[in-house]
């Protein structure tokens, strides 16, 4: 048995992570990151978003996530519907009535973003001429015959982190600007010159022309990457 909040919290402080960066990373909202390290897990809208934020937090801290969802299991779940809010939460009608409605927007928004994700790979992989990245994100690139090799690949080997890269400099055009999971393809960046901010790149398997770099640490970097290598910006 472990203190899952206090884990978590020296993991987040070890690598010098506010929880506004850890809610870009994860898309989990500051205040639910909160009440994950206050152990305050009544404030979240049922045990499966729980399990869930618990196990996305965990990894994007370079943990093991099954191992904390194991230990929220043995400790708070009662062994019925895991869909119900537990026993701790007030009885108090409103409150439930609040947290339903706060589920049904966290379904919506997840529902809506499946949706966009869908529409955004069919239009990707369609025929035609080029097409116009998605406003936002930019999503990793396919090489087609003629195209200039991508200058950085990256391939998330644990967990989750966040990147943004930038041409030139950190004041050039977003080149990319999201997060990659483990299972996710490769992200392929192209350009002569990048300024990439990595959150976590001990998560990242980081590639500069095709040949495997190492870009050390435990907290987040920024680096220049050009077709010589890579240096810290």
């Amino acid at each position: 048995m472990f203190e899952i909040g206090n884990s978590l919290r020296e993991a987040r402080m070890r690598r010098g992570v506010d929880f506004a960066q850890a809610e870009v990373s994860t898309k989990i909202r500051g205040k639910y990151l909160r009440a994950l390290e206050d152990e305050q897990f009544e404030l979240l809208p049922a045990q499966t978003y729980v399990k869930g934020f618990l196990r996305t937090y965990a990894e994007y801290l370079g943990l093991d996530g099954q191992l904390y969802v194991d230990e929220f299991n043995s400790r708070f779940v009662s062994g019925t519907d895991e869909h119900e809010p537990r026993t701790r939460r007030s009885a108090a009608r409103p409150q439930r009535r609040t947290r339903r409605i706060e589920t049904n927007v966290v379904l919506a928004a997840l529902g809506a973003i499946a949706i966009l994700t869908v529409i955004v790979f069919a239009a990707a992989s369609g025929g035609g001429g080029p097409h116009a990245p998605a406003s936002g994100t930019t999503s990793s690139a396919v090489t087609t015959p003629g195209a200039p090799a991508a200058l950085l690949t990256l391939t998330a080997t644990r967990g989750s982190t966040h990147v943004a890269a930038r041409v030139r400099s950190a004041n050039g055009d977003v080149a990319y600007d999201g997060t990659i999971q483990k299972g996710d393809p490769p992200v392929a960046i192209r350009g002569r010159q990048l300024w990439v901010q990595i959150d976590s790149p001990e998560n990242l398997r980081i590639q500069v022309r095709g040949k495997l770099v190492h870009v050390p640490g435990l907290k987040p970097r920024v680096i220049i990457v050009t077709a010589n290598g890579w240096r810290p910006a």
